[in-house]
């Protein structure tokens, strides 16, 4: 055999054909030929990715734009300042460094994926090797290995089964579908049947819940089904979070307008003042730190920062910090429904009983022969904690008991069974034998509808039995038809009362059988995700299902949910054979009109997300499964769930669900537009802050004045700049921020008029600080020209201090009053302000200070202009939102 053969479809050959093509039989292996297959296929474990080193990780951070900027910006101002410049040059270093730790350390918390795989390992099998059955390490099975399965064992390989006795695998974390799946040996399956319909199939990693069997391995380590998943993990497209690609973008503009003004005011520094050219170089390099917001990279961490403390009291773990931000631009949640929109857990939901159909919360006697069948019928055991063991269906029977106050361990004392015969995949049908304190015997039939009912001759209603006619039938077939309608998978109970134990033979069991009821069971939608869904398309999200369960569940909880309108007759539900036929082009035309994807693998989750990538939507997948790692970390935000959830979705997430609550999703998603809110606000206070800066240097450049020097610069960056930018950052939600759609993928940090502020605000600073300078010159309280520009230039640093402090107040909002929102709601602000405000003044008072500053002590009066042309700021951007509410540009804000 060679690998080539490794991938072929064996699920679509027969029992020899398959043999055959692995070279083997089904007494196994040779110790000589498992020596030379694992020389030529390798172990049976996932392969690693080349892994980089921590100084590989820590290089990486510095090539951001923004972040070489800084680095340049630095080393100029070395250059041309001296130790001006050498501080201002530590304290952006600082922040790069620190910005550079924190991305290292998000960056090794991402790499648990194909860990997470590799740790899933099944430690030993047994095989048939050297015509013995012995146990080995899982790590050491080959390709036409024979594999011996058993309820309990996890799947050691894939592997194609050979012998089926009742056999039932639970493959959920592949395919998402929470029933088991009952095997058997069929080869008419066509050979695009995907994963969950491949019933003569056993997966690795899978888990064997009922029944036996035996098995070849055909694909051993990263050519089984989970070890294709690693491969797309690593390969998989990550795409740019909205905040990276808003911070690049950024970046872009803050280089082109420091190159532009820097290069001018050069220009008129030296060709129209006649200024030495060394001169000139420094005040260009003075502009462009001043024109740099260097605490923005800091401000957005810690920004992110808080907002996943937030989060995390709400029950959302944050695994990457711009996934907080990336949140609030959310347009698509791709959700998959098992374990994530629905409870993981089959449950009786409806009850058809003595000819009445009824919800499963309704009273039942115990005296009811369908509730005492469904527990008799049934393998579940119990452990010591009270824990149901056994297959999902049967265990959500014997709950349904016990919900009911109907404990069979209790029954079973007193009516023990004496006989059985098991269910297997060709009848259909379990039946159980339980000696009566009378003497006599109760034969429990529990089964498929279509097989049970032809073995019926009476009925029981009321306690009466009489024979059974074909309106009765009637009415069962269309029961059960309605139940199948809301997807759920429905079993028949029967019974009849015997002398003494029949013999254990079907014929002799199952016949003669007195209908009992109907038990209606489905993997129920949890209780909060309606509600859930439904603020989320009043949000303007979409929310998508994406699933490997069947068609018809899957529609029918889609519909429960509200992601489909219930009386809705179009077809929204597209299945993974049908997106087999459609290649990307074709697909990418029709997708946007369905809404619930059925029967999809690992591949189409993927085609899926970037289908809606494409269209430039922001996706957010959610994902339980080993089969959802590839998509989630495709997708733009990938949300794994903290409790059912596999650690291989855990570790190729962004997020993870503590609560495993859908609902969780959407208190994510307000925190998230409310941090990129707060980070807006941010930008808007930093760059008006610094256009007001740069403006106020260049046009004193032309008029030939010194407004300002280095140190008061970098003095207001640190002080007023840092402390209120972060405060900004806790800002509680503005009012109806989960009422208008997301922003989406295309815009930006200057959105929803935040350019246009920043733009006008900095001008008007910039022109208050000219202003109170000029006051200051034409209206001197010294009579010598070196203490008249000494007391200007002091008056034009106090003012721009200290309005940039009041300008905090104003970015608030862009729109609103400041007295709507609340001017001192965030207690953390106002002592940032207040801190600031100290941290200022204290350069302008303490005397030795006043040296280091080079600023003067100012009269009363000067101060008077100083505060006058301060709080004018708040006063005109007042204006200017009551003009732009009356012309209704904030109703067009998002």
């Amino acid at each position: 055999m060679s690998k080539e053969q490794k991938r072929q479809a064996f699920y679509t050959q027969s029992e020899d054909a398959v043999l055959e093509a692995l070279e083997t039989s089904k007494k196994g292996l040779t110790s000589a030929q498992v020596e030379q297959r694992l020389a030529e296929f390798g172990r049976n474990e996932l392969e690693e990715a080349e892994k980089r080193t921590l100084l590989q990780k820590f290089l990486d951070q510095f090539k951001d734009l923004m972040i070489i900027i800084l680095l340049v910006a630095a080393a100029l101002s070395v250059l041309t300042e001296g130790m001006h410049g050498l501080t201002d040059a530590l304290i952006i270093l600082l922040v790069v460094v620190l910005n550079a730790a924190f991305g290292v350390y998000q960056e090794g918390q991402a790499e648990a994926a194909i860990d997470a795989l590799k740790s899933m390992s099944s430690p030993l099998a047994r095989v048939r090797r050297d015509g013995h059955v012995k146990e080995v390490d899982s790590k050491e099975l080959v390709p036409g290995d024979v594999v011996l399965l058993e309820a309990g064992d996890v799947v050691p390989a894939d592997m194609r089964l050979l012998e089926a006795s009742s056999l039932k695998i639970e493959e959920a974390a592949l395919t998402g579908e929470s029933v088991p799946v009952e095997k058997n040996l069929s080869v008419e399956l066509a050979e695009d049947a995907g994963i969950g319909d491949r019933v003569n199939m056993g997966y690795q990693n899978s888990n064997v819940t009922y029944g036996r069997g035996l098995g070849v391995v055909t694909n051993t380590g990263m050519f089984t089904e989970v070890g294709h998943i690693a491969n797309m993990l690593q390969n998989a497209d990550e795409s740019d979070t909205p905040l990276k690609q808003n911070l690049h973008h950024l970046s872009k503009v803050l280089t082109f307008a420091i190159l532009v003004i820097a290069a001018i005011t050069f220009i008129v520094s030296v060709f129209v003042r006649g200024e030495a050219p060394l001169n000139s170089l420094m005040t260009a390099v003075a502009l462009a730190v001043a024109a740099i917001p260097e605490g923005l990279p800091a401000v957005v961490t810690v920004v992110l920062s808080m907002g996943t403390q937030v989060l995390a009291k709400r029950n959302a773990i944050i695994r990457q910090l711009p996934a907080v931000e990336t949140l609030g631009s959310t347009e698509i949640i791709a959700s998959d429904k098992t374990g994530t929109l629905t409870m993981n857990q089959m449950t009786v939901e409806k009850i058809y009983t003595n000819g009445q159909l009824q919800d499963a919360t309704d009273d039942l006697e115990h005296s009811n022969m369908t509730l005492r069948i469904m527990n008799f019928a049934n393998d579940t055991k119990v452990d010591q904690s009270g824990k149901l063991i056994g297959d999902p269906t049967e265990t959500a029977l014997v709950q349904f008991g016990l919900d009911h106050n109907f404990d069979v361990r209790d029954v079973l004392k007193e009516e023990p069974r004496v006989g059985e015969l098991p269910f297997d995949s060709d009848r259909k049908l379990m039946s159980t034998i339980h000696r009566l304190a009378d003497g006599k015997h109760l034969v429990a039939v529990k089964g498929a509808p279509d097989q049970l009912l032809k073995r019926v001759t009476q009925i029981e209603e009321n306690g009466t039995i009489r024979p059974i006619t074909e309106a009765d039938k009637d009415a069962i077939l269309a029961t059960n038809k309605t139940l199948a309608k809301q997807a759920l998978r429905v079993l028949m109970m029967a019974y009849k009362y015997e002398d003494n134990v029949p013999t254990l033979e079907t014929e002799v069991v199952e016949n003669n059988l007195v209908f009992s009821g109907l038990v209606g069971m489905i993997d129920p939608e949890r209780p909060e995700a309606a509600a859930a869904v439904k603020v989320a398309k009043e949000a303007g999200i979409r929310p998508i299902m994406i699933t490997g369960d069947h068609q018809d569940t899957a529609e029918a909880i889609a519909k429960r949910l509200g992601i489909i309108d219930p009386n809705d007759t179009e077809d929204h539900v597209f299945t993974g054979a049908e997106l087999n036929e459609l290649s990307d082009e074709e697909f990418q035309k029709v997708f946007q009109q369905y809404s619930v994807y059925a029967r999809v693998s690992p591949e189409h989750k993927v085609r899926i997300v970037k289908a809606w990538q494409n269209e430039g939507k922001v996706v957010a997948m959610t994902g339980d499964g080993v089969n959802d790692a590839p998509s989630l970390k495709t997708a733009d935000i990938g949300i794994g769930m903290g409790i059912t959830g596999t650690e291989v979705s855990k570790g190729a997430s962004d997020m993870v669900l503590a609560d495993d609550n859908f609902a969780t999703i959407i208190v994510a998603v307000e925190e998230g537009r409310k941090v990129f809110s707060n980070i807006q606000k941010t930008v808007q206070y930093l760059l008006s802050a610094n256009i007001a800066e740069v403006l106020s240097i260049f046009l004193a450049t032309l008029f030939g004045w010194d407004v300002l020097e280095p140190v008061h610069l970098l003095w207001i960056n640190l002080v007023t700049d840092t402390l209120p930018a972060i405060a900004l950052g806790m800002e509680p939600a503005e009012p109806g921020v989960m009422s208008h759609k997301p922003r989406g993928r295309n815009s930006s940090f200057f959105s929803g008029g935040v350019l246009g502020a920043v733009v006008y605000q900095g001008l008007f600073q910039a022109a208050l600080v000219l202003g109170v300078y000029g006051y200051g010159i034409i209206n001197p309280a010294h009579d010598t020209y070196h203490e008249i520009h000494a007391d200007a230039l002091t008056m034009a640093y106090a003012t721009l201090g200290m309005i940039q402090l009041v300008h905090a107040f104003n970015v608030k909002s862009v729109y609103q009053s400041i007295f709507t929102v609340g001017p001192f709601k965030n207690k953390t602000f106002n002592w940032a302000i207040l801190g600031s405000l100290v941290l200022l003044v204290m350069t302008l008072t303490v005397p030795f200070l006043e040296k280091i500053f080079h600023v003067t002590h100012l009269e009363l009066s000067q101060w008077i202009v100083v505060l006058i042309g301060s709080f004018a700021m708040l006063v005109l951007v007042e204006i200017v939102k009551a003009v732009q509410r009356a012309l209704g540009m904030d109703k067009n804000a998002i």
